[in-house]
């Protein structure tokens, strides 16, 4: 038996419940995952809410790290006892113990451990594609991220510093300025308060910039168009403030020759070579402490409802996990 978290319904934190299951041995393609650490992302209360819709029931999470206990006959290049950690779908990270494709798992390097492995894959992974793929960044380059001192924010302001971006980032509070300057930015700007077009249009003396990165959705989304130089590259790929409704080419595209993209984490590593290259970068940037990771909490599985709570009260305000 082991334990995991499944959701019956859609709704708030309270629809969370712990249940008792049997966990089957391995297919021949899989792993069973003594897990020490499971990731908490913004996205759960999505999934879990419905905002994106999964056949219920189900489980929850999208990020763990453990150690395998059982491998299955056509697994050659992992072995018990091997630290592991993964990030993407299928959904069901917030478990004790689980079987997991033997292709869609990284294998921990020296110096990475389970707890910060689980905090990082989803939001490091995510950080790679936006500044490597979705527009590649170059150095010198200004650039335009919302929620700068968010979960992805924090390590991608880190990171495009280090490739020598000149990083403006936006927050929603003030309590949240000091946060994104100490991970990087060279300008925060607190859109609660301030309008950021004019910041940003004044930063870059009237050119605007190449590339916004909106992890905010339909609050930013006007303006963050009017930000943008020509052929630049609107890049929405989160909503926390809800979806980005009726883009408009004529309106929003045209004027400017702009590119728009939504992108998704799981469309960039379709197979295991492209995801374990991925992670070596991502945890080469962390190793060499381009990325300094400080998780902020710690959870027990049994406080996974508070963990929500914290989550959608934006009480969190760094790299937190659940601990089975």
């Amino acid at each position: 038996m082991t334990r995991v978290v499944k959701i019956q319904k859609n709704g708030g934190p309270e629809v969370l419940e712990i249940k008792n299951i049997d966990i089957k041995d391995p297919q021949p393609d899989q792993v069973l995952i003594e897990q020490k650490a499971i990731g908490l992302n913004y996205i759960d209360t999505y999934h879990r809410a419905g905002s994106y819709p999964l056949p219920l029931p189900t489980g929850i999470g999208l990020e763990a790290a453990g150690v395998i206990k059982k491998i299955g006959s056509k697994v050659k290049d992992l072995s018990v006892g091997d630290a592991v950690t993964y990030a993407g779908a299928p959904i069901g990270a917030y478990a004790e113990k689980r079987v997991y494709s033997a292709d869609k798992l990284v294998k921990l390097p020296d110096g990475i451990t389970e707890e910060t492995a689980a905090c990082i894959m989803t939001k490091g992974l995510t950080t790679y594609y936006l500044l490597y793929k979705t527009f590649q960044v170059k150095s010198h380059d200004t650039i335009l991220f919302h929620a700068a001192a968010g979960g992805v924010g924090q390590i991608f302001c880190q990171w495009a510093k280090s490739l020598g971006c000149k990083v403006i980032g936006t927050v929603g509070s003030e309590e949240k300025i000091s946060i994104a300057k100490k991970n990087g930015c060279d300008l925060v700007i607190d859109y609660s308060k301030e309008n950021f077009v004019e910041k940003v249009k004044d930063f870059t003396k009237g050119k605007g910039v190449p590339v916004v990165y909106d992890g905010v959705g339909e609050k930013t989304f006007e303006d963050s168009i009017a930000c943008l130089k020509n052929t630049g590259t609107m890049v929405s790929f989160g909503n926390s403030s809800g979806p980005v409704k009726n883009v408009d080419v004529k309106k929003h595209i045209a004027p400017k020759s702009l590119f728009f993209t939504r992108p998704t984490l799981g469309h960039y590593f379709p197979n295991k070579e492209l995801l374990r290259e991925a992670a070596e970068i991502l945890f080469k940037q962390i190793k060499y402490g381009k990325v300094k990771i400080k998780i902020f909490k710690k959870y027990k599985l049994e406080e996974v409802v508070e963990a929500h709570k914290d989550l959608e009260a934006r009480k969190i305000t760094g790299p937190a996990i659940i601990i089975p």
